[in-house]
Formats: C-alpha cells, sequence, structure tokens
C-alpha cells in the first residue's frame, strides 16, 4: 500500500523527523489561502500513488499566493501515469544548500532491511546507482538491535564531512528507522533530505510503501488508503479477493497460486511475449473469481491473448473451468484464450470445457508458446 507524501511526512514527524509544515487542498481557492498563511513562496505538489511527478509538471514553485492559485488550478485534475491528481500539497519552499538520498529497503535475498544513502540526492536514486553506484552506500540492519549509533554515524560521515551535520544525519537515520519499522514498510525515503543555509537537516519528501501483509495488525496505517489514487483495476481486483499488479504487456495472464505467476510471466517473456499482468486467484475453489479476473483481463485494451495457467491443489480445476465457461457465455471474448489445466478433476475440467467448445491443454510450455504467439510476439 502507498501513502501519499504528506501522510509519510506526518509519520516522519511523528518519530521526530524534522519536515517543513504543509496543508493538502483540493481546490485553487484553498491553495491560494494556505500559502498566503506561509506568507512566502510555496511548492505545489501533486498528490498521486506515481513516481516521476515533477517530471511530468506536477510539482511547482510558486512566489506568490495568486501563483500557487494558477498552479494548483493546473495540476489539480491532471493525469500522471494514468492517475488523477485530486489534491496537492502546499509547503513553503526551503533554501537548499545540499541534497541526499537516505531509504530503506527490505532486501528480501539478506532478509534484512537495508539503509541506502547517498550524497546525490534530488534525483532518480536509480539513475545514480546505474551510472554511479559508488555514490551510494549500503548497509543492512540487525532487527534485533536495530540501527545502531555507529552505525548510523557511518552512514553520516558518508553523506557530510562536517561533524555536525553526519550527527545530525545519523538521528534522522534512525528516526527513520523506527518509522520503517512501525509502520510495517517495505520502502521508506526521504529524497531529498536536505542542509538548509542555516545548518539545518530537513526532510523535503517522504515515501513510504507499507507491506499488505503488515495492515492487518496496523487499522490506523491501513486507514489511510486512498482508493481514489490507486489503480481502479487493482482497487477492484482486490475487493474480489484477487492479487491483481497491470503491467505493459499484451498477453494477459490468470494464474493460480503467486509462485507459479512469476514463472508464468518469466515464460511468456522466455518466449518472446510481454505479461500484461499479475494476477493470482488463489487457491479458492470458487468459480465466480474467475469470472471476476476475466472481467479485469477484459477491461484492458492492450491485451491481445489470455492465457490461463491453473495447476490444481487446493484449487479445483473443473471449478476454473465452470468460471471460464460462465464468463465467455455472458461476455463472448474477443481475443483469442488459451488454457492449461492439470491437477485436482483435471478429467472433468477437460470435459466441461470441451463441451462449451473450449480447448485446454496440460503441458504448460505449449500453452504458453501458444498465447505468445496468438498476441503477436515470438521467440
Amino acid at each position: 500500500m502507498n501513502l501519499h507524501e504528506y501522510q509519510a511526512k506526518d509519520i516522519l514527524r511523528a518519530h521526530g523527523v524534522t519536515t517543513p509544515p504543509g496543508e493538502v487542498v483540493t481546490e485553487p481557492a484553498a491553495a491560494y489561502e494556505a500559502a498566503r498563511r506561509f506568507g512566502g513562496p510555496v511548492m505545489v505538489k501533486a498528490q498521486v500513488h506515481a513516481g516521476g511527478r515533477g517530471k511530468a509538471g506536477g510539482v511547482k514553485f510558486c512566489k506568490t499566493a495568486d501563483e500557487a492559485r494558477e498552479k494548483a488550478t493546473a495540476i489539480l485534475g491532471m493525469q500522471i501515469k494514468g492517475l488523477t491528481v485530486k489534491k496537492v500539497l502546499v509547503a513553503p519552499a526551503a533554501d537548499i544548500a545540499s541534497e541526499a538520498y537516505v531509504g530503506i529497503i527490505v532486501d528480501r535475498a539478506r532478509k534484512a532491511p537495508v539503509f541506502m544513502v547517498s550524497a546525490a540526492g534530488g534525483i532518480d536514486i536509480e539513475e545514480v546507482a546505474a551510472k554511479t553506484p559508488d555514490k551510494i552506500r549500503y548497509h543492512a540492519v540487525d532487527v534485533r538491535y536495530g540501527l545502531r549509533t555507529f552505525e548510523a554515524m557511518e552512514l553520516g560521515f558518508f553523506l557530510y564531512s562536517d561533524v555536525k551535520l553526519a550527527r545530525a544525519a545519523a538521528k534522522v537515520m534512525q528516526q527513520l528507522y523506527a518509522a520503517f519499522m512501525a509502520t510495517g514498510c517495505s520502502l521508506a525515503e526521504i529524497n531529498p533530505l536536505v542542509v538548509t543555509p542555516g545548518g539545518e537537516v530537513v526532510a523535503l519528501d517522504g515515501k513510504m510503501v507499507v507491506d499488505d501483509n503488515e495492515l492487518d495488525r496496523l487499522p490506523a496505517i491501513e486507514a489511510l488508503r486512498d482508493t481514489d489514487s490507486e489503480n481502479p483495476a487493482e482497487v477492484d481486483a482486490r475487493n474480489h479477493n484477487l492479487t491483481f499488479i497491470k503491467l505493459d504487456g499484451n498477453v494477459g495472464c490468470v494464474v493460480n497460486g503467486a509462485g507459479l505467476a512469476m514463472a508464468t510471466m518469466d515464460l511468456v517473456k522466455y518466449y518472446g511475449g510481454e505479461p500484461a499482468n499479475f494476477l493470482d486467484i488463489g487457491g479458492s475453489s470458487n468459480p465466480e473469481k474467475v469470472v471476476n479476473a476475466l472481467r479485469l483481463i477484459t477491461a484492458d485494451p492492450n491485451v491481445k491473448a489470455i492465457l490461463f495457467n491453473i495447476f490444481g491443489g487446493i484449487t479445483r480445476t473443473d471449478d476454473v473451468a465452470n468460471g471460464i465457461v460462465t464468463a465467455i457465455k455472458a461476455n463472448p471474448l474477443k481475443v483469442p484464450l488459451v488454457i492449461r489445466l492439470t491437477g485436482t478433476n483435471e478429467e472433468i475440467a477437460m470435459k466441461i470445457l470441451a463441451d462449451s467448445g473450449l480447448a485446454a491443454s496440460s503441458d504448460m510450455d505449449t500453452a504458453v508458446q501458444q498465447a505468445v504467439k496468438f498476441a503477436g510476439g515470438s521467440r
């Protein structure tokens, strides 16, 4: 679950991190009033769950309250990576002497939270990692002890040679780690972490991504979810107990089990195709899930072929077959459908499909190759 910048800043502030004040507004007139209250140049920043807001024109510097209203008018309602901006953050513009990047991710290989810090802040950290990896310092945290002071100071000195600044940055990193753990994050970052001309270390921006598996124990964090700023298809999928992530390809995938779904997408890529989505119907034997899965995939105009890849264990393949038949009868498909079924009640499932004029294979490679070919790609 993604948090907005203003929500992440609220959490950071609650853990002691110095962040500038700000007001979230949904109307240009309110942006004008907020800018007047701050009494000086302000930033007007789109609040939407998409990266690259600045490049898309969603972050603007405004010298006056009138300009803040003008820029808010332009930003509110704009589309950034397919998402509509419905609110903006108005915050005082800061004088900046230097910028740095501080972030934490969950490294599943190390089974630990890992700090990434760089003095090259304010730009895409991915670009820094690709072109100048020596500008990034990594540090894995032992969760039994947390980020200890000497570790934080080592990272602080990687950013700043001045002892005072290194100590201030170290404190911010310990506070960021506390927020990361308390909020169940898979990612938390401050970009940029700035030094003002007066020597104060301030978090100008904040980003947090919460692991969905943490939400059951964190109802206050789950309450921060903003479905208006999420992909509508992903919201729809979650409401129907499906795990769905939209991708940029043209082979729609319906699979049971996250591991098999990942393997299916890898195989689609191996045979020269591009997956259009990650969609896991889970272990349920509810045909309605299949109906909803097909509805989600067929709503994507980029999908040129649909691939079902079902390995029946807990999931009964005959229930999946019934779901496919029900969905197609209600909404006939306009793109080719390839079905691979094997496992529990496989013979019954094959008969159900055959009685409705549908063919299915039990071989995964054959099915994937066929779906890729139908979608217009091949290797």
